[in-house]
């Protein structure tokens, strides 16, 4: 359905470019939180890294989990300073962690130092989001620009830059929000005429996403990205 698969769509690129990476390669997940994509990396040597602060519900505004467990870490600490050696990791993985960073732009510096020439740098960040994990969030997204020129200044080529969902889809995604985010913060709910003319909205914006040509550049879910240490 449209805007429903935001998350499903990521995960499988995840997925793709993860074992994509030759059996016995050191990878680091950085800002690995849960480390729920560790189950892609059986065939790896994989450390989870993560400054190990968010609780669950960090300062109770905005979308929080309820509940974070981070007991398994092995490396606590700054993302943009972490305790290892130049060149020691064959890929770096980073999911949806960017965006909670102050600083993204050294993290993805320290991304550089961390691995070897050839290493593989597996990004995913939003294009545009609610704020979430709050306090720990301090973009609201990143665009094709940023990974263009931040990657090349720290010795990235990018092989792969694509765009997950486009305009319509995205704007479905956050219709569907509309009856929790109106409880919440309105205390209402939309009627049934209000619940019928979304899903006539819903329909359409289906119908617009069939046959987008482009739209991604307004608006998308966010950008997936692989790159190649030089």
């Amino acid at each position: 359905m449209t805007g429903t698969r935001n998350e499903a769509v990521r995960n499988a690129w995840l997925e793709r470019a993860i074992k994509a990476i030759p059996a016995g390669c050191r990878i680091l997940d950085a800002g690995a939180g849960e480390q729920r994509h560790k189950v892609l990396c059986d065939h790896l040597v994989y450390v989870a890294q993560d400054f190990g602060q968010y609780d669950g519900d960090g300062d109770h505004t905005g979308l929080q989990t309820g509940s974070w467990d981070q007991s398994a870490l092995d490396i606590v600490g700054d993302i943009t300073d972490i305790a290892e050696p130049d060149a020691s990791f064959d890929a770096i993985l980073c999911t949806e962690v960017l965006e909670h960073l102050p600083d993204p732009i050294s993290a993805i510096r320290e991304f550089s130092r961390l691995l070897r020439k050839d290493g593989i740098l597996i990004l995913t960040a939003p294009f545009s989001s609610l704020s979430h994990f709050s306090p720990y969030h301090y973009y609201t997204g990143f665009n094709k620009s940023f990974y263009e020129v931040h990657l090349a200044a720290n010795n990235f080529r990018i092989l792969e830059l694509n765009a997950n969902g486009n305009f319509f889809e995205y704007l479905a995604q956050e219709l569907r929000r509309i009856t929790s985010i109106s409880g919440k913060y309105s205390n209402d709910s939309p009627t049934r005429i209000e619940r019928y003319f979304l899903r006539v909205i819903l329909k359409m914006l289906g119908r617009f996403s069939s046959k987008d040509h482009g739209s991604s550049e307004l608006l998308c879910y966010g950008y997936h990205v692989l790159g190649k240490k030089q």
